[in-house]
């Protein structure tokens, strides 16, 4: 179910109109509905109950810890690919004991503090990495439970930015490799071998690269199975996508998602992790935005916002598709370029999009902003991080605050020759 849908013409989220929302906080700011997120985490839950499974909410989606304890409070755990991430589910209530470390470049001091917390498992991804956990392990008389990464070298055909498990990728542990890196790990003492992580990229909504690499990693747990290496967790990582382009719905294909892993992990007497991030939050967001000027150039009218670039980058950077819907609805249509204030030209998000005409003043909002807002936004052009909101059926509340210029600038220091 859409979590925004139009009530007397005007858009509203839960029981609360944006308009409302709008007249208490200044633009832009970030709005998710609660419920849009635990609905989507109750139908992985529901789906994959059949195995014994953990469901990790990646945190980098979005790290707000309102958004982590949403999803705690019903029993998820996390995966986490830093220190902060990992700080920052303990705070929100997630069990160390479901926490799952990820990431290609854990440095000696987060690897000590992750072992010090006693989190579930680290996701290894490299030998490396591997023989300094084992010399920090063994420093601190702990036994380090672990997962090697493995790259299945298959292509998910998503945005080439996104794409994790090809061969060519920076992740993982090549699976030609995989059976005398579980063999030497076996043999090290602050080492316990427990799991095989995969994770080959996100966004995926085809589910055909999903199938192609879980099955590869069943036949690789059955052969380290065989040779004497006990393998009791599968982490099959995130990726599974949204689509952003379908108007008016949600479309996560979870169930459809769910029913290939049972198909073909029923019965491995292993339990099954899931670190699934973007399709639990992306739809429960609207990025708010009003619109500052109507600007007709020489062959297209544009609509420049107050939200830029560096609120919401994935525009920008990955040429992403959005929704964007006028707060009150309009009856005329009107092609614009959506822009934002920021000096580039890749400050824009979207281009020739046909909407209800708007006048400078009026509200918008950018949708599916749920996931990769926030936590990838800036101050670039000194321009305030924007707050966020939590809306429950008729309650808001704000979970993040504007930054102010003040701290902001503050930040700096000069030299002490100036």
């Amino acid at each position: 179910m859409n979590p925004y849908n139009y009530k007397n013409n005007q858009l509203s989220v839960e029981g609360l109109s944006i308009k409302q929302i709008a007249e208490v906080i200044e633009t832009p700011f970030y709005c998710y509905s609660q419920s849009a997120i635990q609905n989507a985490y109750q139908e992985y839950d529901v789906n994959i109950k059949q195995l014994d499974s953990l469901i990790c909410y990646a945190v980098k989606a979005n790290s707000n810890q309102a958004i982590i304890k949403t999803l705690a409070d019903l029993g998820a755990g996390a995966d986490v690919v830093s220190e902060g991430e990992l700080r920052r589910a303990l705070m929100a209530g997630v069990p160390a004991n479901k926490i799952v470390y990820s990431g290609v470049a854990k440095t000696a001091h987060e690897i000590k503090f992750a072992l010090e917390q006693d989190i579930f498992q680290f996701n290894v991804e490299s030998e490396n990495e591997l023989m300094l956990l084992n010399e920090i392990a063994c420093h601190l008389d702990k036994k380090a439970a672990i997962a090697f990464r493995i790259n299945p070298d298959v292509d998910a055909k998503t945005h080439a930015k996104i794409s994790t498990g090809k061969s060519e990728n920076k992740f993982g542990i090549p699976i030609s490799k995989a059976r005398d890196i579980y063999q030497k790990a076996a043999k090290l003492e602050g080492i316990v071998v427990q799991g095989v992580d995969v994770h080959i990229g996100s966004q995926l909504t085809d589910l055909v690269p999903f199938k192609l690499a879980f099955s590869r990693i069943k036949k690789l747990v059955t052969d380290l199975n065989q040779s004497g290496i006990p393998i009791s967790a599968i982490d099959l990582g995130g990726g599974l996508g949204v689509n952003y382009e379908q108007k008016g719905e949600i479309s996560h294909g979870i169930e459809a998602y769910c029913q290939i892993v049972k198909e073909i992990f029923t019965g491995m007497d292993c339990q099954i992790i899931l670190e699934p991030g973007r399709s639990l939050v992306a739809d429960s967001g609207l990025l708010v935005s009003k619109v500052i000027y109507t600007k007709q150039g020489e062959d297209r009218l544009f609509l420049i916002i107050d939200s830029a670039m560096n609120d919401f980058i994935r525009p920008s950077m990955y040429d992403a598709f959005h929704h964007i819907l006028p707060i009150s609805k309009k009856d005329t249509q009107v092609t614009y370029d959506i822009v934002g204030p920021v000096c580039e030209t890749g400050d824009t998000f979207a281009k020739n999009r046909t909407m209800g005409k708007m006048s400078e003043g009026d509200l918008l909002g950018i949708a599916s902003a749920g996931a990769y807002g926030s936590t990838m936004s800036s101050t670039y052009n000194t321009r305030l991080l924007i707050p966020e909101v939590l809306v429950k059926d008729q309650d808001m509340c704000i979970i993040k605050k504007r930054t102010d210029y003040e701290v902001l600038i503050n930040q700096d220091q000069l030299a002490p020759w100036q």
